[in-house]
């Protein structure tokens, strides 16, 4: 609980072409041997990624990627995996050789960045072997061999950091100081052994933050600790929501977990309209469901067998279930009639804002596991009553 989550950390990630430097520069602004350093073009072939911090910035996610210019088939995949990292980059800084100078693919790199409309850094790397006159307060030369402007760098990297990676509150701006939560976390055989998942860990730390009191229970304990306290509002893990729905009494409010990060990190209103997709379902229909991470199968996993089962029972239907997960996101998403994402925690906003727009800009429909399953158990607008601006939304 002490760690920065990767999702909330600053992505900044490093591209150029092979044998630009991009690794040498990599290591001497983190002051590790983060990448392996080789004259032999093409020796960074996957994106690496390194959490850590990185004054005068803080949390990071420093990520090296392998060269633009990459040839042959095999090349060109690394490519593509190169260029799928920019839609999570906060920061990007391209390396240049300042021996060649800035050539057309450089360039090109550039107005992706700029039509991305994502922060970057131009550093001209190897002025040691040859000094460059920079242009613009956005450019550099630095050497990594001599660490000559290397701090300066680091000092660049801050100032492009002009606000936080994520500037929407979890629960500060519905709870205050004093206030009970109480938040339902299920232990049954899906629940990890001898810790809670990343959202309830966030969420209880969010509401100490503004003084709230945070208060945990099982779904079985629900009706009788409710029998001891009064809280302001329960957060329920989104698998329980249908139980717990049943227990809570409607003077107080009731969400879940994920439909407070389908805020924080995403659009909600999107995620809102997306779930209406489920009472148009016919059948034959396939369904998307994506996750951010990667984790073991259990029994009973909400992703491959509850969201399913409760999706095909609403539409009354047989549809057809696909799945991806971790950095796996189609680009052409034309096949599905409703995309479902999970809740995102491990992804950064401006990851999961690009699976929303990508689903938007080829219009399919896209909602989240917790809009999805309050929807189908008929407790969607009783779930979002705590954000009237959007519980409007609906009928």
């Amino acid at each position: 609980m002490n760690d920065t989550p990767s999702g909330e950390r600053i992505q900044i990630a490093f591209f150029g072409k092979r044998n630009a430097g991009k690794s040498s520069v990599v290591n001497a602004i983190t002051g590790q041997n983060l990448s392996v350093v080789s004259d032999i073009k093409g020796t960074t072939t996957d994106p690496v990624y390194k959490a850590m911090e990185l004054l005068p910035l803080g949390a990071v996610m420093i990520v090296d990627t392998a060269g633009i210019d990459d040839t042959g088939e095999l090349g060109q995949l690394r490519v593509e995996k190169s260029l799928h990292v920019l839609t999570k980059t906060d920061i990007a800084v391209l390396i240049i050789d300042s021996t060649q100078g800035i050539s057309a693919i450089d360039e090109k790199l550039i107005a992706e960045f700029q039509a991305r409309k994502i922060s970057y850094i131009i550093v001209y790397n190897k002025s040691d072997k040859k000094a460059m006159q920079v242009n613009s307060i956005h450019e550099i030369a630095v050497s990594a061999k001599t660490g000559e402007n290397i701090q300066a760098l680091k000092e660049l990297l801050a100032k492009q950091v002009c606000q936080p990676v994520n500037p929407k509150p979890l629960v500060a701006d519905f709870i205050n100081t004093g206030d009970c939560v109480l938040l339902v976390i299920p232990i049954d055989e899906s629940a990890p052994k001898g810790r809670l998942i990343l959202p309830q860990q966030q969420v209880i730390r969010a509401c100490l933050e503004v003084g709230a009191i945070p208060i945990c229970c099982r779904d079985t304990e629900l009706a009788t600790t409710l029998k001891i306290i009064s809280p302001k509002i329960v957060i329920t893990d989104s698998q329980a929501f249908g139980k717990v729905s049943k227990i809570v009494p409607e003077t107080i409010y009731l969400t879940s977990f994920s439909i407070l990060f389908a805020r924080y990190k995403g659009d909600l209103e999107l995620v809102v309209r997306g779930a209406s997709k489920l009472d148009n379902l016919k059948t034959g229909d396939k369904i998307l469901i994506s996750e951010g991470c990667t984790h073991h199968r259990q029994c009973n996993d909400i992703g491959t067998v509850k969201l399913p089962h409760w999706i095909s029972e609403h539409a009354k239907c047989e549809l057809n279930f696909s799945w991806t997960s971790g950095n796996e996101f189609p680009k052409n998403l034309q096949d599905y009639s409703l995309i479902i994402h999970c809740g995102a925690c491990m992804l950064s906003p401006k990851a999961l804002q690009f699976r929303q727009n990508t689903a938007v800009a080829q219009n399919i429909s896209i909602t989240n596991y917790g809009t999805a399953i309050a929807h189908c158990h008929g407790i969607l607008k009783r779930s979002l009553e705590i954000f009237p601006e959007v519980s409007a939304l609906l009928k």
